[in-house]
């Protein structure tokens, strides 16, 4: 018997689309999301499915019940999903697939005092997906009070 080592915990995002079968595809064609699992449901739409980008897999199903989705107050609604990529070429190259495949910009590629480069958009249901090279929960390096004002 192989005995593997898992982590404690893996983080995997849940998306309740009305039209999950046009998301999948928006997704795909957007971000290069590939579906690993897709079961269809009683009534046309999704039951389960999930789709991985890297390591990062996120599950798709069909919103039959309506949910609500909250406002935006300004340019965001204040949450949404954040996945990491290696390099700002990357995060440029993502940015421009979404932006063609109809996306909404709230934030174009840029640098944060806090050392990311990222954008974020909004996609045809009005879910918030952010890219960027910054790597929540790793060690950083702290700055001083003199790098913070020289960004």
């Amino acid at each position: 018997m192989t005995e593997t080592t898992q982590p404690l915990a893996d983080l995997h995002a849940l998306f309740g689309y009305r039209d999950a079968p046009a998301a999948i595809t928006w997704l795909q064609r957007a971000f290069g999301f590939e579906t690993t699992m897709s079961y269809p449901d009683e009534k046309g739409g999704i039951a389960h499915s999930e789709l991985r980008l890297g390591d990062a897999v996120v599950v798709v199903f069909s919103d039959h019940d309506g949910y609500e989705r909250p406002p935006r107050k300004g340019p965001t609604m204040g949450y949404g999903v954040y996945l990491s990529v290696p390099a700002p070429d990357d995060v440029d190259a993502l940015y421009a697939r979404a932006v063609d495949a109809g996306a909404t910009t709230i934030w174009k590629p840029e640098s944060t005092e806090w050392g990311n480069y990222r954008f974020r958009v909004v996609d045809p249901e009005g879910f918030e997906w952010s890219f960027g090279v910054h790597r929540p929960g790793e060690p950083q390096d702290e700055w001083t009070e003199d790098e913070q004002q020289a960004t």
